[in-house]
């Protein structure tokens, strides 16, 4: 998986390459789909979520340019895969999920695979975790409709977001820098991501 999809397509962060090596995917997805686990796709992982597909969680991980020590923000716990790989990189990982059921038992299984640096928290993750701000990096793993202004206000200066924005179906994924001159937006990629849904996002009676 590292060599071929990740490496092979592009990504050269070693720090990344290497959190990456070192979760183990498959216990991140349901046993019925363990043998699909290291496939370059997106898999469902219950409750209409997904766990991304490997090469996108590296690519958003990257963009974050994480040197160690930082606090990170992920909005969109879901399989908490993408949580545990940026605990091998910061600090400290702050992730909220608006399903709590989904988002109890991924705090549990990060908790129990030694993953201590993940705070999992149950909130409308539209709106960031004002408590704990500012972070050095925000992190979004659902597609948002514009870029919440509660995320800009959240990062540091010199801190960096990553998020999908776009349509319900379809969406470009943005590096947004926060300066002491003012935002800088850049598009990475085209993406499709589950929506992000709450009070600065979709509402849930427009997707469904």
């Amino acid at each position: 998986m590292v060599e071929i999809q990740l490496r092979g397509r592009g990504i050269k962060d070693e720090r990344v390459l290497d959190a990456m090596e070192k979760v183990p995917r498959h216990l991140f997805v349901g046993k019925e789909l363990e043998d699909r686990a290291y496939e370059d796709n997106a898999l469902p992982v219950g409750e209409g979520q997904t766990i991304s597909q490997p090469y996108m969680v590296a690519l958003m991980t990257e963009l974050l340019e994480l040197k160690g020590g930082e606090k990170v923000l992920e909005i969109g716990t879901g399989s908490g895969y993408q949580s545990a790989v940026l605990s091998l990189l910061a600090s400290d990982v702050y992730t909220v999920e608006r399903i709590q059921s989904l988002g109890i038992k991924t705090g549990k299984l990060l908790a129990d695979q030694g993953y201590g640096n993940v705070h999992t928290v149950i909130s409308d993750g539209t709106l960031g975790l004002p408590e704990h701000a500012p972070y050095d990096g925000i992190i979004v793993t659902a597609g948002a409709p514009k870029i919440p202004i509660e995320y800009t206000d959240q990062l540091k200066i010199n801190g960096r977001l990553v998020i999908p924005v776009g349509s319900r179906y379809s969406q470009a994924l943005y590096l947004v820098k926060k300066t002491a001159r003012g935002i800088e937006k850049s598009v990475s990629t085209g993406c499709v991501f589950v929506p992000l849904i709450g009070k600065a996002g979709w509402d849930e009676t427009e997707i469904y």
